[in-house]
């Protein structure tokens, strides 16, 4: 594991950008392409802006670039709440990235069959190859969930199936998430985290008892590789 401090969200942001640019290159120079997680909420918009501004957007060939989402929230495509809609907003368009590069979550489904839908897209995409990510970026919230993995919600301790749906009591809605078991199978996994409102769950993940039911984040620990966070200073406050 690895911490990065920054000043402020603008600094931790592009120091996310910076690593962002980084591992997509070297996984096109190794690999010859890059498939890669993208996460939802709020605090990833600004992330995405910078990326599809003129300083950021000519560092990378997109054009081998490979687009998923660690979760989705269980609303049409047409919602401001979807985590699809927010990313094609702030980083498709403005890139103009090809439709067939993105893979979002069909929310057309139920919820159940959304997951089970999206995990044959996944699958398909790799094909014979594991199912393994060049990078993974993941938020925080402030219950120490992390993607869709709610405190004591069974799908954290998920070690076969790949997506899953999961009914979260806490905000009484539907969610359709990647498992630990998609998860902790990539090859650089990043969190971007910034907010005095996120210290005490950065503290409880990265300091606090082995608890992943009460602290979900926790069960990111990949196979291989090395988990990345990036955190502001008043994230970090309490580490």
């Amino acid at each position: 594991m690895e911490i990065h401090v920054f000043k402020t969200p603008g600094e931790t942001i592009k120091g996310v950008a910076d690593f962002f640019v980084a591992v997509v290159n070297d996984s096109i120079n190794k690999r010859g392409k890059c498939n890669l997680v993208l996460p939802g909420g709020n605090s990833p918009k600004k992330l995405f802006e910078l990326l599809a501004s003129p300083s950021y957007k000519n560092q990378i060939n997109w054009q081998k670039v490979w687009f998923f989402f660690g979760d989705e929230r269980y609303v049409p495509f047409t919602d401001n709440d979807n985590n699809g809609l927010m990313a094609k907003r702030s980083l498709f368009d403005p890139l103009e990235i090809e439709g067939s590069k993105i893979y979002y979550i069909n929310t057309s489904f139920f919820p159940r069959e959304a997951a089970d839908d999206y995990e044959k897209k996944i699958k398909a995409r790799f094909g014979e190859n594991p199912c393994r990510f060049d990078l993974i970026l993941l938020g925080l919230g402030e219950n120490a969930h992390t993607a869709s993995l709610f405190p004591y919600t069974s799908v954290i301790h998920e070690s076969k199936t790949l997506v899953s749906s999961v009914y979260i009591d806490e905000i009484n809605a539907s969610r359709i998430t990647m498992t630990p078991a998609l998860l902790n199978d990539s090859y650089n996994i990043a969190f971007l985290v910034y907010g005095k409102n996120k210290a005490e769950a950065v503290y409880n993940i990265l300091k606090g008892p082995k608890d992943i039911d009460k602290f979900p984040a926790q069960v990111i620990n990949p196979k291989q590789g090395i988990v990345h966070w990036f955190l502001d200073a008043a994230a970090a406050s309490m580490l």
